[in-house]
């Protein structure tokens, strides 16, 4: 019988055991070890900011920071005309960035929604229609527990603007919203 070479015999060696080996594919997800690519902050992901692709950055500066209050924070020029702009949200550190699409290009994103959290919803809805914007729905509770009310941006993006308060990091209770609709 041929004797097995080192590196065979040392990959027997150190190689576990094939039930071992296959023993995670088995095992509850719970129970399997997790690992994840993790980034600055302390190893935790974090959420830069969202792309909008627009027809006109102008026009979407007039909508995000004119009427909903977005501060720039910064933009780019091309032969003097805007092709980006980066904006915070007025309320915290969530920032969206307006980008420039050519003429043949579309920006339509169906199974994309912006969502803004804002304690005055009413007021700010009224607010908004004062200064002739649409609302697609004006504000109303919902089965989850949130008031929401929709609007969609100058290039069609669907926003929804909405109230969570206190339920904002709980599980969704439909009861609980029925009741409040009551």
């Amino acid at each position: 019988m041929k004797k097995p070479t080192q590196r065979k015999a040392l990959a027997k060696k150190t190689r576990a055991p094939r039930s071992a080996r296959h023993a995670s594919a088995n095992q509850p997800a719970s129970q399997r070890k997790r690992t994840s690519v993790t980034l600055g902050t302390g190893g935790k992901l974090t959420f830069n900011h969202a792309m909008l692709y627009v027809k006109d950055v102008e026009r979407g500066l007039n909508f995000y920071r004119d009427l909903l209050g977005f501060k720039l924070i910064e933009d780019f020029h091309y032969e003097k005309k805007p092709v980006y702009a980066r904006l915070r949200a007025p309320g915290g550190d969530g920032t969206i960035a307006l980008h420039q699409v050519g003429p043949e290009n579309s920006v339509l994103s169906d199974g994309v929604r912006l969502y803004f959290e804002v304690p005055g919803l009413d007021d700010f809805c009224r607010n908004l229609q004062q200064k002739g914007f649409h609302m697609t729905q004006l504000p109303r509770m919902m089965p989850w527990g949130w008031r929401h009310a929709y609007l969609n941006d100058p290039d069609g993006h669907e926003i929804s603007l909405y109230w969570a308060g206190e339920n904002r990091m709980k599980k969704t209770m439909m009861k609980a919203a029925k009741a409040a609709r009551a």
